[in-house]
């Protein structure tokens, strides 16, 4: 008997801890640390989203006013700096581009970021932009450890330098060089491993707020809600002594 409790303890365990596998590649995922009260790394998330992502991605759930309001920033800062185009400050994140011509450009239609680090997770994601490597046997030169196959080409390849793989599965950066190296180097903007990491980072941030942008509010909301249940209690506690002092 007791040995059936501790089994299905440990299943119950096993089950509510967080995967660190990757389901379709069995490769290990890297953790990383989500944090939707640094405001100032979800500025920097969404510059990196607007410039590098929304090209190809839409995120149709999320509208320019709201990520203004929840991340710190005025309207007229994100008209000025975040919109690109026609689009309004109260207007989703929607592209311009066809989900038709999409597909015969990649193969696939770019999927919806409004969602994804719910569907995938944050470090699925965080591991995802971090392992694209050179691959000539693909159409698009790269290949990824996480997503094989993946139709989504490195868009952060001059950041993070020429990344192979190396007989053993491991990715090696052959170009990876300091700050100062790489300001001297023509391998565009690159940035050290921690610096692109930071970066990654970031964009995973911006990425887990806008897949649920309720929960800046609703983890606000929830100190006040312990502090109420904690007074609630420490009330309800003298009025029991009360009520109870006279009986015996």
């Amino acid at each position: 008997m007791k040995q059936t409790i501790y089994t299905l303890f440990m299943a119950i365990l096993l089950l509510a801890s967080p995967l660190s596998y990757s389901a379709s590649t069995g490769v290990h995922l890297d953790s990383v640390d989500i944090d939707l009260s640094d405001k100032e790394s979800l500025q920097r998330g969404a510059n990196l989203f607007m410039n590098n992502c929304l090209s190809c991605h839409a995120a149709s759930y999320m509208r320019y006013n709201r990520m203004a309001r929840d991340i710190g920033l005025s309207e007229e800062e994100v008209k000025e700096n975040l919109i690109f185009g026609s689009d309004k400050i109260g207007d989703t994140m929607t592209i311009a581009m066809r989900p038709d011509d999409a597909k015969k450009w990649f193969g696939v239609t770019p999927p919806d970021l409004s969602v994804i680090a719910r569907a995938r997770g944050t470090d699925w994601l965080y591991t995802y932009l971090r392992t694209f490597y050179i691959d000539s046997t693909k159409p698009i030169g790269t290949n990824n450890l996480v997503f094989k196959d993946s139709a989504m080409p490195h868009i952060f390849w001059q950041q993070q330098g020429y990344m192979h793989q190396d007989e053993n599965g491991q990715l090696v950066n052959k170009g990876q060089k300091s700050t100062v190296d790489a300001e001297k180097s023509n391998v565009g903007n690159q940035i050290t491993e921690s610096e692109y990491n930071t970066l990654v980072r970031d964009l995973v941030n911006f990425m887990a707020y806008i897949s649920e942008p309720s929960k800046i509010q609703r983890l606000a909301m929830g100190h006040w809600v312990l502090l109420y249940i904690l007074l609630f209690t420490v009330i309800a506690y003298f009025m029991k002594k009360a009520f109870w002092e006279d009986i015996h």
